[in-house]
């Protein structure tokens, strides 16, 4: 599988934007998927993830309420919908291929697959 991730750019606080993540290969839409970002001099951590079929989600809490994580399987893409910035969400925002027990879906070492990441700069 391989990741391209999309739709990054420079926004205002308080404003929205959509990121991409298209995924090629047979076997696409059969995992659960993730959004993971990091900003500079950060760790790379958690923002959402999905399973295969869309059906349940997972949040970190810092993105809970103003983020929604879905994906369209006829498509083989996820999209991470961006609402209500701030500019703490500046980071580079990367989408990643799950490979794990649910119980690990916010830890990076579980993912096998990465996109090569977009840049999400939000100005206060």
């Amino acid at each position: 599988v391989q990741l391209q991730a999309s739709g990054g750019g420079l926004v205002q606080a308080g404003g929205s934007l959509r990121l991409s993540c298209a995924a090629s290969g047979r076997t696409a839409s059969d995992y659960r998927m993730g959004w993971f970002r990091q900003a500079p001099g950060k760790e790379r951590e958690f923002v959402a993830s999905i399973t295969w079929n869309g059906w349940n989600t997972h949040y970190a809490d810092s993105v809970k309420g103003r983020f929604t994580i879905s994906r369209d399987n006829a498509k083989t893409t996820i999209y991470l919908q961006m609402n209500n910035l701030k500019p703490e969400d500046t980071a580079v925002y990367f989408c990643a291929r799950h490979r794990g027990p649910l119980s690990t879906v916010a830890r990076s070492q579980s993912y096998d697959r990465w996109g090569q990441g977009t840049l999400v700069t939000v100005s206060s």
